[in-house]
């Protein structure tokens, strides 16, 4: 026997006559989710996300016999919340959530709490798929590691959307709002700073207007947040007068932002999906000749997870749901701009040619912007900065 066939028989047995562990344990997991309902708590604020949450609740029932609930929430916190209330009252199996949309601050607590279960995203057979070289957002989540204890399954990146046919110029840069609001006056609009959206926004502009960002990528302390925060309050107490209905009143959520948008009461919004404003036109939800731009600086951008609490009914129904939500054809559908068009945690050269082919086949449209165009993605701040950002924004300009 040659040396390279030694080899080719050596690989053969390997592949077909050594234990797979993860696939027998995998198999198990199918087995005892097989019947099982999973609640997951996500956020309820988009009919788009809605629409796809649904979609696959229906495909999951179909291949695994999982049923899946869609708990929609305002705040992910509810979520939280709920679940610490079950570990302080010692209910520490059967809680009634299985699953959260989740990332940031929320991970975070959880995380520091011991609510969480797992690890696990590395067990998923689909996770082999995940960017974690280019991507670095999938397995570092706000500056905390993930460890396993969630599951990646949509990226984001700040765009800001305007209407060209009401609007030739933008602000390409934080400072820039001041001049451009000042032109513009009342025509642009962030949601509340109580909803991520609006929290975001204010992420964004510490960026460029800190001493030093660099300091946001360590928690917020009460020694280096007046310091780091007081050029954002400064250029806030300028920009808010200037906003849409004086900066008395704001819209509550991403949608209730665009709304304005396609009743032309401002010209200027914010989102945090790039390709957002193609999808609003499919839907006939904006006029078509709104359009999406980043910053010269590069914009914010991170990972969405899903996660286990530590005392779900049905971990091995989340793990299946959470599996799916990696699988090459969900993520290619994710990122259709007639489904969601949320670009995709995977990394296309780990992919096989027909994976990769349903990526390309993906239709493309004169809102959704080329990876080129998106510029810098800039590392989310640590989640003590938005924690703080909104408490103090709420102290500041609240009555």
């Amino acid at each position: 026997m040659t040396a390279r066939s030694l080899l080719a028989a050596t690989l053969l047995f390997a592949l077909t006559a050594a234990p797979p562990a993860l696939a027998d344990t995998w198999e198990e997991t199918l087995s005892r989710a097989d019947g099982s309902t999973v609640y997951w708590n996500a956020w309820g604020g988009d009919e788009r996300t809605n629409a796809f949450i649904a979609w696959v609740g229906d495909k999951v029932a179909e291949r695994y016999g999982v049923t899946l609930r869609h708990v929609k929430l305002a705040d992910t916190g509810e979520a939280v919340t709920r679940v610490l209330a079950e570990k302080t009252a010692g209910k520490d199996s059967g809680g009634s959530v299985d699953l959260i949309w989740i990332n940031g601050a929320n991970f975070l607590s959880m995380k520091e709490q011991g609510l969480l279960h797992g690890p696990f995203s590395e067990s998923l057979p689909n996770y082999t798929y995940v960017d974690t070289t280019d991507k670095p957002s999938n397995v570092v989540d706000f500056t905390v590691p993930v460890d396993g204890m969630e599951s990646p399954w949509r990226m984001a990146q700040i765009v800001f959307a305007y209407d060209t046919a009401r609007l030739s110029e933008v602000p390409k840069s934080i400072p820039a709002f001041l001049d451009w609001a000042a032109h513009h006056r009342g025509r642009f609009a962030h949601p509340n700073v109580r909803d991520f959206l609006g929290a975001t926004f204010l992420k964004q502009a510490l960026y460029e207007l800190a001493p030093d960002p660099a300091d946001l990528q360590q928690p917020a302390t009460d020694e280096t947040f007046d310091t780091v925060t007081a050029p954002l309050w400064a250029w806030y107490d300028e920009l808010r007068p200037l906003l849409w209905r004086g900066g008395e009143q704001f819209p509550e959520s991403g949608p209730a932002a665009r709304q304005l948008l396609d009743d032309a009461e401002i010209d200027l919004t914010i989102s945090f999906d790039p390709a957002e404003p193609a999808g609003w036109i499919a839907a006939g939800l904006v006029p078509d000749t709104v359009r999406a731009y980043t910053l010269d600086g590069g914009t914010i951008g991170n990972t969405s997870f899903v996660a286990i609490p530590y005392n779900a009914t049905n971990p091995d129904g989340a793990k299946v749901v959470a599996n799916f939500l990696l699988e090459p054809a969900t993520q290619a559908r994710a990122q259709d701009i007639r489904v969601l068009g949320s670009f995709s945690v995977l990394d296309m050269d780990k992919l096989d040619a027909d994976q990769r082919q349903a990526f390309l086949d993906l239709p493309t449209a004169p809102a959704l912007p080329g990876n080129e165009e998106l510029g810098t993605v800039l590392l989310e701040p640590h989640p003590s900065w938005m924690t703080r950002i909104v408490d103090e924004w709420t102290r500041r300009y609240t009555r």
